[in-house]
């Protein structure tokens, strides 16, 4: 009788490179589908798109007229690579960061914010205010900065907004700076809730710098 002896196809350091491989692979497939009722890892195209609309805004009509070196310039703020991506960041842990399923920004959010910042203290200052680097050497006044959240915690199931803000003026070196954050708890992390929370702490947020800017 024949005896067949069985050989492997792979030598000892492939099989541990492979089940190595599994191992790392599994685990993360765990991982995600623990946070797949909120979160996601992968670039899906999102069913929401997520905008900023200003609570308060220039009627239409409205007339602002004045120099150019006198008007306040409302520059795109920094921020960190989480916010320069179209998805709404998930803060999982202070080590870690997902995206919120289903939803992502119509728009580069530093954008979003930008614009809405120079709408919100355009109708309560009725000034003259300009938007982008375009005009960074003509105007007078200059609002800057570093947006730090705009995003989802999943410890507190809130929604956070975080705008360091810097201020400035032509021709003088003295900068002024303030941190502003408005936080909305009780979130769902679900598109439907955290959009307009989004535009809420936003808003609240945009509201609290102009009226700094208008103190001068």
């Amino acid at each position: 009788m024949m005896t067949m002896k069985s050989h492997s196809w792979m030598s000892s350091p492939a099989r541990a490179l492979a089940f190595g491989r599994w191992r790392l692979g599994a685990a993360a497939a765990t991982a995600s589908l623990a946070l797949a009722g909120c979160v996601s890892f992968a670039p899906e195209v999102p069913d929401t798109l997520i905008r900023l609309t200003a609570d308060h805004s220039a009627p239409a009509g409205s007339v602002a007229r004045g120099k150019l070196s006198d008007a306040i310039v409302v520059l795109e703020p920094e921020t960190e690579r989480s916010l320069e991506a179209l998805r709404v960041p998930v803060r999982i842990d202070p080590a870690n960061i997902a995206y919120l399923k289903g939803a992502g920004w119509i728009e580069k959010p530093t954008r979003l914010f930008r614009t809405l910042l120079a709408e919100t203290i355009r109708a309560d200052t009725d000034q003259m205010v300009l938007e982008g680097a375009d005009y960074e050497v003509k105007g007078k006044t200059f609002i800057g900065g570093r947006l730090r959240d705009m995003g989802y915690d999943a410890q507190t199931s809130s929604v956070i907004v975080r705008y360091d803000a810097v201020r400035w003026q032509r021709g003088n070196e003295e900068l002024e700076r303030r941190r502003f954050e408005a936080v909305v708890p009780g979130i769902a992390a679900e598109a439907a809730a955290v959009g307009p929370a989004l535009n809420r702490a936003a808003n609240q947020v945009a509201g609290e710098v102009a009226a700094w800017v208008k103190e001068g």
